[in-house]
């Protein structure tokens, strides 16, 4: 069906989405180009949240030196979209175009489009094909899929290591276990996600910023504080820059008038303090990752806390990514990666599959999925 140019063009357009990395949340990273007569002649990806979509992107270029778009054909990423959301529908601006033929790398996962973009583009006498490097374009993103398809944001948890699985000797100390090439790198898993998260404990022992530093951005994610007794520092660093990057601390209650009272001086500031409890008095994490899929629309969370959180976030099964480095060294005694629970057998451990593995710098890096 699908032609070797073809898959030329959609690697292209597959580029043009990976500019979108950093940017296009919540929408998904999308990138199109417009061919005609063997030559490019457009080509854009989605910009910041309310600005233009690919599709439009690419109808400008194309326009801004003075390319007529009729009978060509388009490469996008992902299907058109045929509803009126912070911006109208691009399945129009491509059918006002004329061109011959649209393909499309895969169907919107979104309930309110979901096919429809498609068929608009067939009924308009548009030969369309969806389905070409479609795996390239969900990995791409992971994050909308999982939004719209499971109500839950894709998290992966990033932990480095050393070759033994100590983060930390038994004082604490972390920095640094990795080399400024592989922390460079865990910047960019930061720059795509919409927020991170972290617990108090990493707080009050590291006081990190958690913010994007080492890699271009346009965008800070959100800062999230899991603190189930609300005991976050008030001059923690996580804090300040609120204006940049929002923060929220997730609590278990606010009942006490002393937690109150922080609260509202939190708040005060401009930090969101938001009340989950699970039946154990801890913060609900299954609950607090679908509010932020649902009424937060984040599609991808990164999560670099400590040994605890790990532990209770894998054991509860909120988890999807495994984003790990080790270090080529061993520890010895040492806090370990997580706090999981311990096996009864072999048979009732949880297996991940590894789907990306390299060097970064002199430290290994792997990256598994939920197998």
């Amino acid at each position: 069906m699908y032609t070797a140019v073809d898959h030329h063009w959609m690697g292209e357009a597959l580029a043009e989405a990976q500019k979108a990395l950093y940017l296009a949340n919540p929408n998904p990273r999308v990138g199109c180009v417009i061919v005609k007569d063997g030559k490019l002649i457009g080509r854009g990806h989605t910009q910041q949240v309310g600005g233009p979509h690919a599709e439009i992107q690419a109808l400008a270029d194309a326009k801004a030196t003075g390319q007529d778009c009729a009978g060509a054909t388009i490469y996008v990423t992902l299907e058109p979209c045929s509803h009126t959301g912070r911006t109208p529908p691009c399945v129009d601006a491509l059918i006002a175009a004329k061109p011959a033929k649209v393909i499309a790398a895969m169907s919107d996962p979104n309930p309110l489009v979901a096919g429809k973009g498609l068929e608009k583009l067939r009924a308009a006498g548009i030969e369309v094909l969806c389905g070409l490097m479609s795996s390239e374009a969900h990995a791409i993103n992971r994050g909308f899929i999982s939004r719209m398809t499971r109500g839950l944001p894709w998290v992966r948890l990033k932990i480095a290591a050393s070759l033994d699985g100590k983060t930390a000797l038994p004082n604490g100390q972390s920095q640094w276990i990795t080399g400024p090439l592989a922390r460079a790198d865990g910047h960019h898993w930061r720059a795509q996600a919409c927020a991170i998260v972290t617990g108090v404990g990493t707080v009050k022992e590291d006081d990190p910023t958690l913010n994007v530093r080492e890699v271009q951005t346009q965008r800070q994610p959100w800062r999230i504080i899991v603190d189930s007794k609300l005991e976050t520092p008030s001059n923690a660093k996580i804090l300040n820059d609120v204006d940049q990057s929002g923060v929220i601390i997730v609590c278990a209650h606010l009942n006490d008038p002393v937690q109150q009272e922080k609260a509202k001086a939190f708040e005060a500031r401009g930090i969101e303090v938001l009340a989950l409890a699970n039946p154990s008095g801890k913060v609900d994490l299954p609950k607090l990752f679908s509010y932020l899929a649902t009424e937060r629309e984040m599609n991808e969370i990164h999560v670099e806390s400590g040994f605890k959180l790990n532990g209770s976030m894998l054991r509860e099964g909120c988890v999807d990514e495994l984003l790990l480095y080790y270090a080529p060294f061993l520890m010895g005694n040492g806090i370990g990666m997580a706090n999981v629970s311990d096996l009864a057998s072999l048979q009732a451990r949880q297996d991940w599959q590894i789907i990306d593995q390299g060097l970064i710098g002199g430290d290994l890096r792997l990256r598994l999925i939920k197998h």
